[in-house]
């Protein structure tokens, strides 16, 4: 596998070797300056050779193949194929792809589970020549003989990493085997575990490998914070976040279950929340959604099944109010802050049985999280519990036993 590594983004998308109309489409729509991922990416699948594209989440990724993928459609008499984890990712997808794409004459069509399988019927019907979905509902489609895919030209496995995690990886192989072997092949994803490796190998042809930033980078203008705090006063410290902190926030918690009662809280500081996880339906996750944008939400409270589905400028801060169950859904959480240039602020609830995740989480940005005084808290209605006042780090006291890591100067969080 070749590989190219970004010096920073070009000063246009001039001198990339996108079509004028393109071009024209790219300034009415404000896009003027590209990102660096799009800047290396744009110029080698123009030319249609395959790609694996490592790039941190907020990066433009949509349009580094979006771009590349319309031209060479509007050329050829081929078709696109776009396949992503979640439903809110796809919708997001085909809205920015449909945007620009429509000036050549492309139609798209998305196929997500919780949606009508008969209109999506109908929207094959009409030849598009892009179409857009989730694993699961792809091969609902071909087993059902609505979907056929021996006329596409290009395809593309986004955020690949999400996909093996959520156990996608007999679905994305069932739809590359049936694929033509002619075509051009582009994956793109925040990590590089030996599964996307796999596939690369197997199912791509001496793909260019584009890495932007090593994996595990964050976003550069979001600064993180870390609180130890007692289960019982989560809820009490969140309140106080809010009352602080009077923009847009984006709250993460492990379990759906958690999400619709974080959410029921939020409501009764006085707040506006919406909540999004796997139990509500589409219609109910993009009406929250589209709350959330237009700010008749404050707050939105999401499950990690969402952490990639949500495209939102402008969230001033998330709030991992339950750790992710894995470190690298931190990355993908807290990247929904400081998207487009902007500044974010990442918060982190850890009670302090958790020092080994935050250790994790640690790790893989390579950073120390800064820990936090806690402020004064209301005591827990059932626990009388004071929330604990940690020491600056260099002057924890030593607990029994060995309490550094193996090179590590930063003191375990107390038992």
């Amino acid at each position: 596998m070749q590989q190219q590594f970004s010096s920073g983004p070009a000063s246009s998308f001039y001198g990339l070797g996108i079509a004028p109309a393109l071009l024209e489409t790219l300034g009415r729509l404000n896009f003027r300056v590209p990102t660096p991922i799009q800047t290396r990416a744009i110029p080698i699948a123009i030319q249609g050779k395959d790609l694996v594209g490592i790039a941190q989440t907020g990066t433009g990724k949509t349009l580094a193949f979006g771009i590349p993928m319309l031209q060479r459609l509007s050329q050829t008499q081929k078709k696109g194929l776009v396949v992503l984890p979640t439903r809110e990712l796809a919708l997001q997808v085909e809205e920015s792809l449909r945007s620009v794409g429509k000036v050549l004459g492309l139609r798209t069509a998305v196929l997500i589970g919780g949606a009508s399988m008969m209109l999506q019927i109908r929207d094959l019907k009409r030849n598009p020549h892009l179409f857009i979905g989730t694993p699961g509902r792809i091969i609902d489609h071909l087993n059902q003989k609505t979907l056929r895919l021996d006329d596409v030209g290009i395809v593309v496995l986004d955020e690949a990493d999400r996909m093996l995690d959520m156990g996608f990886l007999p679905q994305i192989q069932r739809i590359l085997q049936v694929l033509p072997r002619d075509r051009q092949t582009m994956l793109f994803s925040a990590t590089m575990p030996d599964g996307v490796m796999k596939i690369a190998s197997s199912y791509m042809r001496l793909p260019v490998r584009v890495e932007i930033a090593p994996s595990g980078t964050t976003v550069d203008k979001v600064t993180h914070e870390l609180f130890i705090v007692p289960r019982e006063q989560k809820t009490a410290l969140l309140e106080k976040l809010l009352f602080d902190h009077k923009g847009s926030t984006l709250v993460f918690t492990r379990t759906k279950y958690g999400a619709r009662k974080v959410t029921r809280q939020i409501r009764s500081f006085g707040v506006s929340a919406a909540e999004i996880h796997s139990n509500r339906s589409l219609n109910q996750r993009k009406e929250a959604l589209e709350g959330f944008k237009s700010g008749r939400y404050r707050v939105l409270v999401a499950t990690d099944i969402a952490s990639r589905g949500i495209d939102v400028v402008g969230i001033e801060m998330v709030v991992n109010y339950d750790l992710p169950a894995a470190s690298e859904d931190y990355v993908h959480r807290i990247g929904r802050t400081a998207r487009a240039g902007a500044q974010g602020h990442a918060v982190t609830f850890a009670v302090p049985q958790e020092q080994q995740a935050v250790r994790s989480i640690e790790r893989l940005i390579r950073k120390n999280i800064p820990i936090s005084k806690l402020p004064e808290l209301p005591k827990a209605d059932f626990a009388q519990i004071s929330a604990p006042q940690y020491p600056p780090r260099s002057r924890f006291p030593r607990p029994h036993g060995n309490f550094r890591r193996s090179g590590s100067s930063r003191p375990r969080f107390y038992r």
